[in-house]
Order: structure tokens, then sequence, then C-alpha cells
């Protein structure tokens, strides 16, 4: 940190001018970001529904891997009026003719389906990426051709899994542009108040911000070849937000420092990056590290966003250990600009006898076994509720009203075709097509199906397709796949006949059972990477245990208010993918709480050996940065509780209730009172770790004897 402060502070013109160029580069490639965005792929690699539909496409290519549908509808003419029946042939003929599109197949009548609704199924051609490129110019396409052949007396959607997500993504791109709206002034406004000039929170807005254009253009620029997830885009975003302007206020904060104690502004930025960069640097490698644990699930969003959070974290950290110090040596008068009232010289007046912040930590110090008590009773209170909590993937279906698309599906459940169930039957090319009748017969008395029909390659691959009466992200839906495949296919179909299940529901019903499974595991993984990290960093076997048991107490309370809150967010249920993103944001954003706080503790514990000194020194070091930090983010996700999307609402509120928890009652409370409880213990580390451990330049010597922590300078000592 001593070299990269000292070559950033002397070569500062040049630093700022490669972020000036990079930041212009970004802006000029996120202009092609908007065309590039494509809906989130929730499809799980190596899973049964992804190989169902891989195996679909190599043999059965008019099919696909992708299955869509046109759902036709008329206010005047039913579906057997010859006008209406030409406007079908048209657009059936103009889907066909289109190079991605294989077999288009009308979908038999139902007792229940509308006199003037009709369907065709398509098949999409390609892989996944292409075939979700495709759908908006087949989209488009259709509807067209049905208005210019009927001269509009016939409308059509296409309906699917893929068009339902695409919709969605949409939708959440514009409330993210919104809560930024609402946002970025809020931030900036509470920025200036607390540190005190509109400088100062122009500095740190305009390192976050830099971070950001620059973690945009990178993922622009790898989505070249196969487009942007529109949530990636918002990880980006709101992950270089929080973790940049917090990287931008602890280096701010330890600048001013500097300068009150008379050093240059050269001097003082050096030394800012010294102390804080190497804060800067731990924390964001806790972010990282959080972040990779979401890359040992199967599942390809959730790998999308590990990297779109990696990337997010990387650039705000090289951004404050490079551009900040330049930017504080280059702009020192900068941070004087437009000052507070109450920051005016001679408008502070002395305060006699010690402040409110001061009577408080004191007697937090002098009581740590009740504060440390009480906060605990109060996180495992607000935690209980997450017994009841219940994941179900859900269709926002008022995002979707009002669409061509949401009307599409709105009519499909209404005549009870809302889904198509694939079952591929692989069979050998002598035996000939595998007999389904027992199965389909089976399936023909069941309320939950609508209509089923067999297909054969006349090779080596037998199809069943489902029509299913309810969407795919209904409970009836997830009970018809588990009754497929725990009780009807093993019973129906002959001993040893290899099956594969594909279709929207299967790749939900994947989805499901694979963050189930997942979860556990990525937990296990975030905690052992947490502790690895705090270990080495703080070369104590109790900090980082602490560290992991406060973060998981403050997560389960922030998801126990969740449990509480959410039906008035719009729906009793939330995402099942929301426990694994919520788990990696909060992870890494309380350790970059965690880690300021107890690095300014050890520093000063390492130099003088007084423990109540130390932590009560880290206390009033850190309760600005930490504050004023959590206090931006929590402005900058309340946007999201005013998004049209549900699930949007439910992450913007569990996070925002884990950062305020964490950075009042965990940072606060919690952890101080822990670490006066416990003195010496905190840093205790065994023998044989230490010898294996290397040695650390410059680590000062802490008293061995136990009674040595409670001598310490008189300037430092607290007053409890």
């Amino acid at each position: 940190m001593r070299h990269i402060g000292t070559l950033v502070v002397r070569y500062r013109y040049a630093v700022m001018t490669v972020w000036l160029v990079l930041a212009v580069a970004g802006l000029a490639v996120l202009s092609a970001l908007p065309r590039m965005l494509q809906p989130p792929d929730i499809t799980v690699d190596r899973s049964a529904s992804a190989t169902a539909s891989e195996l679909i496409a190599e043999r059965f290519p008019d099919i696909g891997g992708r299955q869509v549908m046109l759902a036709f509808t008329s206010r005047t003419l039913p579906a057997d009026d010859p006008a209406y029946r030409r406007a079908t042939r048209a657009v059936t003929s103009a889907m066909a003719e289109h190079p991605g599109v294989g077999a288009a197949l009308p979908v038999p009548r139902t007792g229940d389906q509308h006199a003037r609704h009709a369907y065709v199924m398509l098949g999409v051609r390609g892989d996944p990426d292409t075939a979700r490129r495709v759908l908006p110019e087949l989209d488009e396409r259709a509807r067209n051709v049905a208005r210019d052949r009927s001269d509009g007396a016939v409308s059509v959607a296409l309906v699917g899994l893929d068009p339902v997500l695409a919709q969605l993504a949409r939708t959440t791109t514009e409330d993210v542009r919104s809560a930024e709206v609402y946002a970025v002034p809020v931030a900036a406004l509470l920025l200036a108040l607390g540190l005190g000039s509109l400088g100062a929170a122009a500095l740190v807005l305009l390192l976050a911000g830099t971070a950001i254009v620059l973690g945009l253009g990178i993922l622009t620029l790898t989505g070249l070849s196969h487009g942007v997830d529109t949530t990636a885009v918002t990880v980006v975003a709101t992950v270089g937000l929080g973790v940049g302007l917090d990287y931008a206020l602890l280096l701010t904060l330890r600048h001013r420092d500097r300068r009150a104690a008379g050093l240059p502004p050269d001097r003082a930025a050096e030394q800012a990056t010294v102390t804080a960069g190497a804060t800067v640097v731990l924390a964001g490698t806790a972010v990282v590290a959080t972040a990779l644990g979401l890359l040992l699930t199967d599942i390809t969003y959730m790998r999308t966003l590990a990297l779109a959070a990696v990337l997010a974290a990387s650039t705000a950290t090289l951004a404050a250990l490079t551009l900040m110090p330049a930017l504080l040596t280059s702009c020192d008068r900068v941070l004087g600009w437009g000052p507070m009232p109450w920051t005016r010289p001679g408008r502070r007046r002395p305060k006699t006898g010690p402040t409110a912040w001061e009577l408080w930590t004191g007697h937090l110090l002098r009581h740590p076994g009740r504060y440390a008590t009480a906060a605990v009773l109060l996180l495992l209170l607000a935690a209980a509720p997450v017994l009841g909590l219940r994941t179900a993937l859900h269709f926002d279906r008022s995002v979707l009203a009002g669409t061509s698309l949401g009307d599409g599906l709105t009519r499909m459940e209404d005549d009870r075709i809302a889904s198509l169930t694939l079952v591929a039957l692989p069979h050998p090319v002598d035996a000939g097509p595998v007999d389904t009748e027992p199965l389909s017969a089976a399936l023909d008395g069941d309320p939950r199906v609508s209509v089923s029909a067999a297909l054969d390659n006349g090779h080596d691959l037998t199809l069943l397709l489902i029509g299913e009466s309810q969407a795919p992200d209904t409970a009836a839906a997830a009970a018809l796949q588990r009754h497929l495949r725990e009780d009807l296919v093993p019973r129906l179909l002959p001993a040893g006949q290899p099956v594969r299940i594909a279709g929207p529901a299967a790749t939900v019903h994947d989805l499901s059972t694979e963050v189930g499974d997942q979860v556990w595991l990525v937990l296990t993984v975030i905690c052992c990477g947490t502790f690895v990290l705090t270990f080495l960093v703080f070369r104590s076997v109790v900090v980082p245990l602490k560290a992991i048991a406060m973060n998981l107490l403050c997560v389960g309370a922030a998801f126990g208010v969740l449990a509480l809150v959410t039906p008035a967010l719009g729906y009793p249920a939330v995402n099942p993918l929301l426990p694994l993103i919520a788990l990696t944001l909060v992870f890494g954003l309380s350790m970059d709480y965690e880690v300021f706080l107890v690095h300014r503790i050890a520093e000063h514990y390492r130099a003088h050996g007084d423990n109540a000194a130390a932590v009560l020194h880290g206390l009033r070091r850190t309760a600005l940065p930490i504050s004023l930090a959590a206090g931006v983010l929590v402005v900058s996700l309340t946007g999201l509780l005013g998004a049209h999307r549900q699930d949007l609402r439910q992450i913007g509120f569990v996070v925002m209730t884990a950062v305020v928890l964490d950075a009042t009652v965990v940072r606060m409370v919690l952890a101080p009172a822990l670490m006066r409880l416990m003195g010496r213990a905190n840093w205790w580390l065994p023998a044989w770790c230490g010898r294996l451990l290397p040695s650390r330049t410059g680590d000062a010597r802490v008293p061995a004897q136990s009674g040595a922590a409670d001598t310490a300078p008189s300037a430092d000592r607290p007053r409890v």
C-alpha cells in the first residue's frame, strides 16, 4: 500500500488521465448496452430438463430446444371463421419460413377453449442464447402479419417461459432506472450532510460513478457475442454503488484526518492509502470471496450474478486504490467547497462535558454483557418468523397485466392450455416407437392435463407432448411434475426405459430443486471463505467465528422480518433465488463493515495492548463511515420498494433490513460489546498456527501478560 500510494500521488495526473480515458470508453460502449440486453437464463446445467432439451434439439430438430405458443384471439370473429383461419395460416406460414423456427403445430381444441381463441406451438431452433435473441423478432413478425391479413380483426401474442422472463427483465431495467433517478440526488444530499460539504460528496460520488461505468463497460464488452443479462446490469450498478461509496468514504475520511493533523495534501493522500487502502483491499476481497460461492451452483443465472458482483467489487477496489488518492491530492480544495452551515468557522461552539455519543459508548463498555445479550435476543426474536417463510417462483402477473403477452397468458390459463411439458423417450433404432398409450390414458384423466399427443422421429426418439392447464409457476404445475416423475413414469412406462422431461414447468421444477439442494452448500462455502480471509487478516480464531455468527444472525433476522411483511409486498411467498442473492450481498456488505471496525480496533490494540481503549477507538473512528455508507445504501435500496416487480421489492427490503440491522445492532452494539467482553481472547491464536503463518513487517508487540490489557496511554483510555 505504501508503494501504491507513493506512485499514485507522484503520477496522479497520469492516473487521472487513464481513468478519464477508461470512463469515456465505458460511456461510449454503454451506448450499445440497451440493444444487447437479454432476459435471465434460469436453466440448471446438467439438470434433467436441460439434458432433455438438448436431446430433443438434437434428435427432433423441428421441435427444437425451446417451445413457445402463438395465442390468437379476436373480439368479433370465431376461430372457424374463414378470415380468422386465413390470418392464422398466414402467421403460421410466416413463422415456418423463419430460419429460427422448426415445426409450427396447431394445438387441438379442448372442451374448455373459448370459441374465438386458437393456438399454434412453435419449435425454436438453435442454442439457448440464439433462441432467446430470435424471439422478439418472431413476436413482431407474427403481430404484423396477423394485423395485415385480418385488417386488425385478429391479434396474436407469443407466449412462453422466455418471453415472460424477457418482459420481467424489461420491467426490472425500468424499475432500476427509476430507483437510481430517486436515489442519486438523495444519496448526494445525505453524503453532503454527513461529510459536511458538497465538494466532498461530489468526489465520493464521482469515484462510485466511475467504477460503475467501468464495470458496465466491461460487462457490455463481454456480452458482445451472446448478449448481456439484465439482472447482471442491476447487480453491477447496485454492488458498485454500495462498495464504491464505502471505499471512497473510508479514504476521504482518512485523508481529512491526516490533513487536520497538519500533513500536506500529497502526504495525507499517501497516508490514507497506506492505512485505509489496506482495509479497502481486505473488504473488496471479502465481497469477491462471498460472491464466488454462487459459482458452485449449476444455475446459469446465479453464476452470472456472481461474476457481475465480482466485477463490481473489483472495479470499485481498483478505483479506490488508484483514482481516489489522485483525486484527493489534486482536488484537496474541492473537499471544502459548499460547506454545510454548521461546519463553517465560528459556527461550532465548543461543548462542555462529554457528548451524547461518548456517554453512550461509555455505558456500552461498562455494561457489555447487558448490551450483547439484548442485541442477540433482539436478532433472535426478529429471526423467529423465518421458520414460516415459503418460497415459490412466481410470474408477476401485475407486471404482465396490460401487455399482449400477459393477455395471451391469461387466455391460455382460461382455456387450460397454459404450458407444455415434453417427455423424451429415447429408444434403439430397430425397436420402434415407445408405447406411451398407458401413460397418455392416465394423463387424459388428470384435471391438470388438457391434451396429450405422441410423436416419433422415425429413428430413435419418441416424444410425448403434454398440455397443462396451469402455468408453470403454479403449485398445480409443480405437483404434476412430481406426480409425473415419481409415480406415472416409473409405473406406466416399460421397465428400464430412459426418460427425459423438458418444458417450462420442468425447468422451474429443476430450478427450485437445485436451489434447495445448493443453498446450504453455498452458505457453508461463504462461511468457510469468510473464516479463512478474516483468520489470515486478523490472525485470530475468535474474530472470524464471531463475524460469521453475527452475519448469520443478521441474515436470519432480515429474512424473519421479510416473512412478516411479504404479504404486504404483493405475494405471500418469496422467490426461491432470493436467499442465495441476499446471502451473497449481505455477507459481502457485512464483511465490509466488519473489516472497517475490527481493522481499526486491531491497529490500536497491536500498538497499545489496551482492549477497552482499542474498542472505543474503533467505534469512534468507524461510526461515521459505517453509518454514512449504510445510510446511502439504504436510501438507494428504498427506491426498489416502489418497483413494479414483487421480487425486486422483496430483495430491496431484505437487503435494506439487513444493512440497517448490521450497521446499528451488530456493528454499533453487538460487535464492540463482544470484543470488550472477550478482551485478549479476541486475538487468541494457537501457537502452531502462529508458526505456520508468515511474519508481517510492522506488527507491533502486544503485551504478553493478561494484566497488560488494562494499561494504556491516558489519552487513549476510555472513560468507563
